[in-house]
């Protein structure tokens, strides 16, 4: 009987004392609105801070949608002004290839046909005096290897261009989503203390990054 009732008066005075634990904290709470409440005058001033719902899937739709179609992908960030500026690069690089290989096109016929010995391709009398050729074997195989090399040049620019307009429409997305909040804060702060040894002042600067 001593044993069950030393266990009784044990489990009561836990119970009793976890009431007053969880009773605490409300009193604290009723102790720091009145506290608020008057150095308010009466005004209850509370800070809300409104938090950002993050997507993770947003920059990979950005790259595909960029993928797909160049430009779309900065639309789905909403940077408007991007788009005319990607449709621009890019249809200015399909122009230049397509360019460049059809001149490449009609140097080479002509250049073929010379060597097979004929004497009617476009490039032969080019001013209608009977006098051809205007353009000689060497010139049109000339014009052929730099319309070839400008051709090349301009689908590795064009093909760069349109990887560098899906990077822009991930990357762009992913700064968007980026924490720029006040509790993350970098903070160089010059300090003074005495050596020890020396008795002599060091000075220093410290670097603090609060996450």
């Amino acid at each position: 009987m001593l044993f069950a009732f030393l266990l009784f008066h044990s489990g009561f005075s836990q119970e009793e004392e976890e009431n007053k634990e969880k009773e605490q904290p409300q009193q604290t709470k009723e102790v720091d609105s009145i506290t608020q409440t008057m150095e308010g005058e009466g005004v209850t001033f509370e800070e809300v801070t409104k938090q950002k719902s993050i997507n993770p899937l947003a920059p990979s739709k950005a790259a595909f949608y960029s993928a797909v179609l160049p430009g779309l992908g900065q639309i789905y960030n909403k940077r408007y002004w991007k788009a005319p500026i990607v449709w621009g690069a890019i249809g200015t690089g399909i122009y230049v290839y397509s360019f460049n290989n059809t001149e490449y096109r009609r140097a080479r016929n002509a250049f073929k046909r010379r060597l097979a010995g004929f004497e009617d391709d476009e490039f032969w009398d080019l001013n209608g005096d009977g006098n051809g050729p205007d353009l000689t074997s060497e010139a049109l195989q000339e014009a052929q290897e730099n319309t070839q090399r400008d051709r090349d040049l301009a689908l590795v620019i064009t093909i760069a261009l349109y990887a560098l307009n899906i990077i822009d429409a991930n990357v762009d997305s992913h700064l968007k989503q980026y924490n720029v909040s006040d509790d993350l804060a970098i903070d160089f702060n010059p300090y003074l203390d005495i050596n020890p040894f020396t008795n002599k002042p060091n000075y220093g600067m410290a670097m603090v990054i609060k996450f």
